[in-house]
């Protein structure tokens, strides 16, 4: 990417209100002042999604992966002001996951603009529960147990850029597994589990510091009193990760998660789909089979009672009026869940800061329940949407 020149962009700071005015300069942001001006758009830091599995009909994890589909769903999420976010790559057989990670490795060797996006990849599973409800849209077939050696081998076909795994820690190996993982620099983060509380806490104290889409990955029933929620909601080592898109999570569920976290131990993913951002209709994937998508963005099993989720269709900005509208947040502490905190799993990065990257987002939002609409996106200081 080439250096880009300074300039001045004008919007509203979320957490006041208040007009202000970002240079940048170099690339990185190099002052903010408040300004009066009859700005109508916001402006905040671009989007940080930690977990993006496609968005567009650009899929990740389809039977190929090529440099294309990844340039194009780079710029597929720049037009929703996502500005950093790990490819996320599922449960798969072995030589398909390491096809997907040469692919994303080779993607940002390529194009400056990727590179500058991805900051590192998600691998969620293939170590997760085998059981139906737990192991979500994940094939039965290629779930299987940790393993130090299949770790090293992802690794090294993603050129070190694997940074977070998900995980159930139900497995016997899961411990060891984990010390290995962070021992190399890689996150590990709890999900798609049925596992105690007794199994859980091995893994946390084992190293493990998340929970992936906390809530969703489960049993349809559970048990009230001894289940995979309560521990990880009450372990104040693990920062939870929230699918806000008002279709995973009830509004109620939202609201007392985030409460029981707090702000510091909560951010919000999209865990969008290839479908995410597409036409309401039927779809048949490789990942689910034959689904339905609607205008409001639920994507449904086609089953015949379009009851259950078959994955997530909304971009991260749609989060906004859920969290304002539903869960009652204030503006700025529902950005927050989507830049500032889950940029701190990604060294630092969601922040408008002098000396920071000049990866911002300008958008447009009345307080109703649209979703907001994206009027400008800067990556490193140079508009690119």
């Amino acid at each position: 990417m080439s250096v880009a020149p300074s300039q001045r962009i004008l919007g509203r700071d979320p957490s006041t209100g208040k007009g202000i005015a970002v240079t940048t300069e170099g690339g990185v942001i190099k002052a903010i002042d408040f300004a009066e001006h009859n700005e109508r758009q916001w402006l905040s830091a671009g989007f940080v999604d930690l977990q993006v599995n496609g968005y567009a009909g650009h899929d990740l994890n389809g039977p190929t992966l090529d440099v294309a589909t990844v340039r194009n769903l780079c710029q597929a999420l720049l037009k929703v002001g996502v500005t950093t976010f790990l490819p996320t790559v599922i449960t798969a057989p072995e030589a398909r996951m390491l096809a997907a990670l040469k692919a994303i490795r080779e993607a940002c060797a390529r194009h400056p603009d990727v590179a500058a996006m991805i900051a590192g990849i998600h691998v969620e599973g293939p170590h997760i529960a085998p059981e139906d409800g737990p192991r979500g849209a994940h094939p039965e077939a290629d779930v299987r147990p940790p393993s130090v050696a299949e770790f090293d081998r992802w690794q090294q076909a993603a050129g070190g850029l694997v940074k977070l795994i998900t995980l159930s820690p139900h497995w016997p190996e899961s411990p060891a597994y984990v010390r290995h993982l962070v021992k190399s620099g890689v996150m590990v983060s709890l999900g798609h589990t049925s596992a105690d509380s007794a199994r859980i806490a091995a893994a946390v104290e084992a190293g493990a510091t998340l929970s992936t889409h906390l809530g969703n990955g489960s049993h349809a029933m559970l048990n009230r009193r001894h289940n995979h929620l309560w521990p990880q909601l009450a372990d104040d080592r693990l920062t939870a990760m929230f699918i806000a898109d008002g279709h995973h999570l009830t509004a109620a569920q939202l609201k007392a998660m985030l409460r029981s976290k707090g702000p510091g131990r909560s951010f919000v993913v999209s865990d969008t789909v290839a479908l995410g951002g597409m036409s309401a209709g039927k779809y048949e994937t490789s990942i689910g089979g034959k689904v339905e998508l609607r205008a409001d963005g639920f994507l449904a099993i086609d089953d015949g009672t379009g009851n259950y989720l078959a994955g997530a269709a909304l971009p991260l900005i749609a989060a906004v009026p859920v969290l304002v509208n539903q869960v009652g947040l204030p503006l700025g502490e529902a950005i927050a869940l989507m830049t500032a905190v889950p940029g701190r799993f990604v060294g630092g990065l969601g922040v408008m800061t002098i000396g920071k990257p000049a990866d911002l987002v300008a958008w447009h939002w009345d307080g109703s329940a649209g979703v907001p609409k994206v009027a400008g996106v800067w990556l490193g200081g140079t508009r690119v949407a």
